[in-house]
């Protein structure tokens, strides 16, 4: 498969209907809003996904319109405890069911446990892999164990100094007292 299929738009319903499957790998560097996420690390790393089509009738005998993902990814981020590079597995197996309007499918939502999407001519394959991973990004990226010791409190030893002249405000007035001119 070219790299730059997932460029182009997916006739879902031809797709489903055809019971169409496809696959690829690519570059992190072709996702852009991905890219931001990771701060320019893991370019070249791939990103593995697969997609099939599936139509299906329910049981009133209308037409369902499936799509099944599969991307399995390693992003780099930065671990929040130690600031060092991570690199994040990310495995999705997601399946969608397309209807006919965005009303539909903000209705038919909330209900379903499938995700549901609007069926249009300028469905992204593209940004739907890209959407489906920055959303399985963990918020707070963490290494299992990090590769190097983290200082976990922070010393300041003239903190302590500063803070007992200003517990004793009256002690410079003390001084002050004594050094009477004669």
């Amino acid at each position: 498969m070219k790299q730059d299929f997932l460029n182009k738009h997916l006739d879902v319903r031809i797709f489903a209907q055809s019971s169409g499957s496809l696959a690829g790998e690519n570059q992190l560097a072709m996702f852009g809003r991905l890219m931001q996420e990771t701060q320019g690390l893991g370019a070249e790393n791939a990103l593995k996904w697969s997609a099939r089509g599936e139509s299906r009738h329910d049981s009133a005998g209308a037409e369902q319109i499936w799509l099944h993902l599969k991307i399995d990814a390693l992003v780099p981020l930065t671990c929040q405890r130690c600031l060092l590079p991570a690199d994040m597995a990310i495995a999705i197996n997601q399946s969608y069911r397309f209807v006919d309007s965005e009303e539909m499918a903000e209705l038919q939502d909330a209900q379903a446990e499938e995700d549901v999407l609007a069926l249009g001519p300028d469905f992204s394959l593209t940004e739907l892999i890209e959407d489906e991973v920055l959303m399985a990004l963990p918020l707070i990226p963490l290494h299992d164990r990090c590769p190097v010791p983290v200082k976990l409190e922070a010393v300041d030893p003239g903190f302590d100094a500063a803070f007992e002249e200003k517990r004793q405000p009256f002690a410079v007035l003390a001084k002050l007292k004594i050094q009477k001119p004669d």
